[in-house]
């Protein structure tokens, strides 16, 4: 007998509602949980629990093998930018570039880049000393700078490839992941103009400075004058690898999967061309700045380190490619068992724009669970299966779903901590307008862009 559409709606709501559960509630892990919603979504919602098991299989396997590998080069190449100091060097570059008095937008810019290939979490702690030194020197609260650097860093890290959240959820959608980096560096432009301006307004009001004492920060009442800061960040850029050697291995990859991302759609594939689209597919660009990574910026360390500190970053990773693949599995599912064929049916007959769909399933997963990686991951699972089968832009649904993730990050969120922690923020109501605040004002930003995308695409 057919599962009736009650049916495979009510497994899918019970499969949520554990998913949930036993994430909160529970010492099981999001990946292990995301494995028995599957399963319950599956066999509550009318399939055979053999083709249940091999949907499971066969949606984890798909999904990894669309990202996986490029995960694990990812993360290798930050984890080589990460030691060498080639972080700081892109941070230092920026502030000399955009000039003095602009520190929040320079911090923001050098988030923007270097979330690209090194976790969020690692990047912050990387960049927090520079963070202080500036609020030192300048005169400007350490929480304008800090929370600039963050809100840049979170942006790239939220919707921009090889991250992967973003990485995951493209390949859930089956989206080209040039085509992901396009659209996720442009959304994150608006998105970071109103954290800027935030940050600029919260540094006025929480005045912070960095000192000597036992909490190691102070608030005076007064700022201090501003100094020449050109100086002093000559001479720590000595002591690191040059912005050309820094940035190769970030723009390399990026620049030639956009070339193949072009070619293809213009459909030029033979001769040079096809070696172009080649050098250009995600796993051999990624490698290929993986490999810059390597000769560029680790010349100074011996083999072995090399590959250890490599391995380092692939043991990080490897969590998140296990959460990734078991989204995977739980879309799979509610292809093969028909529910996404019905919600669409259902949803079609709504006066609401699709594409908002995987937005506020984020948005909800994010303020029950606080990881905006398992958030989006869990939105684009359940809600390409229903999307597939309507009128939709693929891309931008990608996209709503990791913008959706970016909302209210609090105490859940391991980041809510590390940025509180490190900006010398302890008091419950300032640790929400650090980072509670602006994570929502870019979210409805993002909310917004959405809507004017959707109408244009």
């Amino acid at each position: 007998m057919e599962p009736t559409g009650i049916q495979m709606v009510s497994g899918l709501i019970l499969g949520v509602i554990v998913l949930i559960l036993l994430v909160l509630k529970t010492k099981i892990h999001a990946f292990v949980a995301l494995i028995i919603a599957a399963s319950i979504a599956g066999l509550v919602g009318g399939m055979v629990p053999g083709d249940v098991a091999a949907a499971i299989s066969g949606g984890f396997g798909s999904t990894l093998a669309s990202v996986g590998i490029v995960i694990g080069l990812g993360v290798m190449m930050g984890r080589i930018l990460e030691i060498s100091g080639a972080a700081e060097t892109l941070a230092y570059s920026l502030i000399k570039f955009v000039g003095k008095k602009r520190e929040e937008w320079a911090m923001a810019i050098a988030g923007y880049i270097i979330s690209i290939p090194i976790f969020l979490d690692s990047a912050f702690v990387i960049l927090n000393p520079l963070v202080k030194t500036l609020s030192r020197k300048t005169g400007k609260s350490v929480i304008s700078i800090g929370v600039a650097l963050a809100v840049g860093l979170v942006l790239t890290h939220s919707l921009v490839p090889p991250t992967p959240g973003p990485l995951g959820v493209a390949g859930i959608f089956g989206v080209d992941i040039g085509i992901m980096i396009a659209m996720g560096l442009v959304f994150a432009i608006p998105l970071m103009i109103v954290g800027v301006l935030y940050a600029k307004w919260l540094g006025k009001k929480i005045y912070q400075i960095p000192d000597d004492s036992e909490s190691g920060f102070s608030r005076p009442e007064k700022p201090m004058t501003y100094p020449e800061m050109v100086d002093i960040i000559n001479d720590r850029s000595k002591e690191l690898p040059s912005f050309a050697r820094s940035i190769m291995p970030v723009i390399i990859p990026i620049l030639l999967i956009f070339v193949n991302t072009t070619l293809a759609a213009l459909e030029l594939t033979q001769g040079i061309y096809g070696i172009l689209i080649f050098l250009g597919q995600p796993i051999i660009a990624v490698a290929i700045g993986l490999i810059v990574a390597i000769y560029a910026l680790a010349r100074q360390r011996g083999r072995l380190e090399t590959l250890e500190e490599m391995e380092k970053g692939i043991q990080d990773a490897g969590i998140i490619l296990l959460v990734t693949g078991a989204g995977g599995a739980l879309g799979n599912v509610l292809r093969e068992s028909g529910t996404g064929d019905y919600i669409a049916q259902q949803i079609a007959d709504i006066a609401m724009p699709a594409v908002l769909i995987p937005f506020f399933v984020a948005t909800m997963v994010r303020l029950i669970q606080g990881s905006g990686t398992v958030a989006m991951i869990t939105a684009a699972s359940i809600s390409a299966p229903i999307l597939a089968q309507m009128d939709v832009n693929m891309a931008l649904a990608a996209m709503a779903a990791s913008l959706g993730s970016l909302i209210f990050s609090y105490f859940n969120d391991s980041f809510f901590w590390v940025s509180n922690r490190m900006l010398g923020i302890k008091e419950v109501k300032e640790q929400i307008m650090v980072w509670s605040v602006p994570t929502t004002l870019m979210w409805f930003a993002g909310f917004i862009c959405l809507l004017i995308a959707n109408m244009i695409l």
